[in-house]
């Protein structure tokens, strides 16, 4: 068994996101909704075809269905990997994305935007408190006046405990057939959870198997993965860089978020 760490933990996650982002309910059914949302957000602000960031944008689950409907959208990501595949299903679908390799704290560039959505959770992957902010203010620079930002968060514990380590159980989260030689990659997700700092660090144990037999194992850990933030934690973010008309949805909705909610999602708009 090998342990690799960081950049290369998603290389194995790649060809399974690849495979089942068109066509897996659930990532079928959370793009429609997301895209609902951003609909009816832009519709409230007379922005019928907005200029719109997609950050974030991995495969293009959004970005391309946007790009298809002729919305002007961009789309970033950290990951080159990611936008080669991006670029791939544009290519076969005969579009022609603008795409950017950059991280979202230093996010640059040549144009400004009337949304900017960070899908995914993905902001939350930036586990240093700076980073978050430095993002944050990013963000703001790369809106028009009365642009508006547009995030989910996923609150990964609430209340007390008696414990400040908690780990969960493994858990099968994507299979795939690698086409080179047929074996069928599986992928084990288990996280553990530092509850005082709020902090999320992931295991990924990747299995190939051949006639159901597992021939090869490989071990991906990151720590930290993700920083959670509670709805108070997330507002102050973006007050703090100096968006207003804050408005906090139950997860992907268009229905205004309670205080129980730990799937939500906020918009800010640039004064």
């Amino acid at each position: 068994m090998r342990t690799w760490q960081d950049e290369q933990v998603q290389q194995h996650h790649y060809p399974i996101l690849y495979e089942v982002e068109e066509t897996h309910w659930w990532y079928v059914g959370r793009r429609r909704i997301i895209q609902c949302l951003v609909e009816k957000i832009c519709t409230s602000l007379n922005s019928p075809n907005p200029r719109i960031l997609d950050v974030g944008c991995g495969t293009g689950r959004l970005l391309l269905d946007y790009l298809a409907q002729g919305i002007d959208i961009d789309g970033v990501d950290i990951s080159p990997e990611m936008l080669a595949f991006c670029a791939e299903k544009a290519q076969q679908l005969g579009l022609h994305p603008r795409l950017f390799e950059q991280t979202m704290q230093q996010l640059e560039l040549p144009r400004t935007y009337r949304t900017i959505m960070v899908p995914s959770s993905s902001f939350q992957l930036l586990t240093d408190p700076h980073d978050a902010q430095e993002a944050m203010c990013r963000f703001f620079r790369h809106l028009e006046p009365g642009g508006i930002l547009v995030m989910p968060f996923m609150l990964l514990w609430r209340g007390p405990s008696t414990q400040r380590i908690v780990q969960g159980a493994w858990e099968l989260n994507g299979e795939a057939v690698r086409p080179e030689d047929g074996g069928t990659i599986r992928r084990w997700t288990r996280s553990t959870l530092d509850i005082a700092e709020q902090i999320e660090a992931t295991e990924d144990r990747y299995e190939v198997l051949r006639d159901g037999a597992v021939v090869a194992t490989e071990m991906h850990v990151r720590s930290p993965a993700t920083r959670w933030y509670t709805q108070q934690q997330a507002l102050y973010l973006y007050e703090e860089a100096g968006f207003t008309s804050m408005q906090i949805f139950k997860e992907f909705s268009g229905e205004m978020a309670s205080v129980e909610d730990t799937v939500f999602s906020i918009v800010g708009m640039r004064p």
